[in-house]
């Protein structure tokens, strides 16, 4: 009596459901992704009759300022001598940076003028004021 060879049983790992399996979970990283979004400071903007919106915010750095004095750069809260540092950095990363300055219409200007002199010695001239539109 001859027996026969068994036959070897494969070793690959079976693919057939694994684009379901990547679907479903691009489909939950996709719903439970939440984009934060900084509101900053509480402001009042000022008001202007004739704004532009900015092309592109991708290389725009944000610079809050609150009627109470405090400063916020791209979600931290900086001193006034802290503001260059920070800008420094960033422009060093992106040539092209554009700082975006959001400031309460009641904000004292003394502070205003302080963040302007950081922002020369950072070498970021490139200076954008934010406001809302319509007349008060």
């Amino acid at each position: 009596m001859r027996f026969q060879k068994k036959q070897k049983s494969m070793e690959g790992i079976p693919t057939a459901s694994m684009p379901d399996i990547v679907f479903m979970l691009l489909i939950f990283f996709m719903v439970t992704t939440v984009l934060k979004k900084f509101d900053g400071l509480p402001l009042d903007l000022p008001h202007a009759r004739k704004i532009e919106k900015l092309n592109t915010k991708r290389h725009v750095s944000y610079i809050w300022v609150s009627k109470g004095g405090m400063i916020s750069v791209d979600d931290k809260i900086v001193p006034v001598r802290g503001v260059r540092t920070v800008i420094y950095e960033r422009f060093v990363n992106d040539p092209r940076l554009i700082v975006s300055m959001k400031i309460d219409q009641k904000a004292n200007f003394g502070i205003v003028s302080d963040i302007h002199q950081e922002l020369r010695e950072a070498g970021a001239l490139r200076v954008n004021y934010s406001s809302k539109h319509g007349s008060s």
